[in-house]
């Protein structure tokens, strides 16, 4: 996907996706471990971006 690591961090970094909506949010990781972070749909349940 990415060739650099710096476009690698642009595109996967902090970035999450809701498990209902499939609606991609960027959060604070730690944010979301700890269940601070809701997603557009209102659902805390939120899943890294997954690498191609």
């Amino acid at each position: 996907m990415a060739k650099f690591a710096e476009a690698e961090a642009r595109l996967m970094k902090n970035i999450f996706v809701c498990k209902k909506t499939k609606k991609k949010i960027k959060a604070d990781p730690l944010k979301v471990i700890a269940g601070k972070v809701r997603a557009r749909g209102g659902t805390k349940k939120l899943r890294p971006k997954r690498k191609k």
